[in-house]
């Protein structure tokens, strides 16, 4: 059974099959061409413990525009781990709909679910990945530097992108996708907030180190949901991690700025910059819906 828990789970050319199925689907969408009906007659029940505006957005609306249905459950409805457990949840689920995504605060409740699991099991994030983000910002880098990826495929490879910011799971599976996709990752965040050292991460406390010369400069928010007890302690650790235009102007010159929202602004990023012409911000939440469409016409649909 294949479920899409990590990005570092998928074989890379499945990666960048979803990518360029992705891609396709959003070209067609954009000519006013319907979608093939792929998933026609599937269904997607979504599972949330943590709140959701994007992520509910994009999946509901792929789900819909391929052709399926989708049925949202809050946490109070389902009680995952609490009022019944993982695995009988998910097994009941996987009699009655095609596949789960959830969104979760421990991964290892989406461990527990592919391991009962008869239908495949999407991470739409959880405290030590966010797969799905990855694939959008994989997608946004690839719509600025890869020429016609439509066509020839996604080449990206040498580009360097620069984390400014926690080590978390948007990091996490960021640095996975772009070992993927030949891509360098930088790291500057402060001591005890870094991935581990794994080989291909390379890491800095200096955010101006991090970004020089760099591609792509990321930004996320400093207190994730759930931290919120942390914060002062959080915030006091990040001051000078701040993604503003004097930092900008030390990446290249034709650097782009992505930020995986919700944005707290003025905060570990400037309006100057969010609004500035090098954030493909927005076009980087768009691409949530492009991007969870080809994760689920492959995934769901055998595409």
């Amino acid at each position: 059974m294949r479920h899409f828990l990590t990005i570092a789970d998928q074989h890379p050319d499945t990666i960048k099959h979803m990518l360029e199925v992705g891609i396709r689907l959003r070209d067609e969408r954009q000519r006013g061409v319907a979608n093939e009906p792929v998933l026609a007659g599937k269904t997607l029940a979504m599972l949330f413990q943590k709140p959701s505006l994007r992520t509910r957005v994009s999946f509901e609306q792929a789900m819909y525009e391929l052709g399926g249905n989708a049925i949202v459950l809050g946490q109070n409805e389902v009680g995952l781990g609490t009022r019944e457990s993982v695995g009988d949840v998910t097994r009941v689920l996987c009699g009655m709909v095609h596949g789960i995504a959830a969104r979760v605060f421990k991964h290892e409740h989406l461990v527990e679910m592919s391991n009962s699991a008869t239908a495949p099991i999407v991470n739409m994030l959880s405290d030590f990945s966010h797969p799905a983000q990855a694939l959008a910002d994989a997608m946004t880098i690839i719509d600025e530097f890869s020429p016609s990826p439509e066509v020839g495929g996604v080449d990206v490879s040498g580009k360097t992108v620069a984390f400014v910011g926690d080590g978390n799971n948007v990091a996490r599976s960021l640095a996975a996708i772009c070992k993927v996709l030949g891509m360098n990752f930088v790291l500057a965040s402060p001591e005890g907030y870094e991935l581990p050292d794994d080989g291909f991460i390379q890491l800095t406390r200096d955010p101006e180190e991090a970004v020089e010369g760099a591609d792509v400069i990321y930004a996320d928010t400093f207190v994730s949901m759930g931290e919120e007890g942390e914060k002062d302690e959080k915030l006091k650790a990040f001051e000078g991690f701040q993604i503003n235009r004097p930092l900008v102007n030390k990446a290249s010159e034709h650097a782009i700025v992505l930020h995986c929202l919700p944005a707290y602004r003025g905060i570990e990023i400037t309006d100057q910059v969010m609004d500035g012409p090098r954030s493909r911000v927005f076009s980087q939440a768009h691409n949530r819906l492009h991007a969870q469409k080809g994760l689920l016409a492959v995934l769901l649909g055998g595409v």
